[in-house]
């Protein structure tokens, strides 16, 4: 694929960022599979710490797994979405339902021909200090 032929400018890649995310805490089954449809591309995958995921099955039983950690936790956005040349990067929270931030991170992400995400790699918490 060539990454440089994805033309950014007509993809709101944060749209796509924020099915994806929405999906992660969606409850109901059907709304849930269609966002993960909407945001990534039939092969996509998705790489956490703890899990990873390959296509739109794993994906979903992912998220039933984190929802079931995380209770009633929502993700939300909280950067701009940064792309270029087919990859982007932008940084989240993931919400209790009183408001209380349970964890932050950032993604980085590779973009597929349609727009898509074709793959997802997050890192919880803030880049480490540089040791001396």
């Amino acid at each position: 694929m060539n990454q440089a032929a994805i033309d950014t400018t007509a993809i709101d890649t944060a749209a796509t960022v924020d099915a994806y995310l929405e999906a992660f805490g969606e409850a109901d089954p059907v709304r849930r599979r269609r966002l993960i449809s909407d945001a990534f591309g039939r092969e996509g995958a998705l790489t956490d710490p703890p899990l990873a995921a390959l296509g739109h099955d794993e994906l979903d039983e992912m998220f039933v797994v984190a929802q079931s950690h995380y209770v009633g936790h929502t993700f939300r956005r909280t950067s701009g979405v940064d792309v270029h040349h087919g990859f982007a990067r932008y940084v989240w929270e993931l919400v209790s339902p009183d408001g209380d931030v349970a964890v932050a991170g950032t993604d980085f992400a590779r973009l597929d021909d349609n727009g898509q995400l074709a793959d997802v790699v997050g890192f919880f918490g803030p880049i480490p200090e540089l040791e001396s």
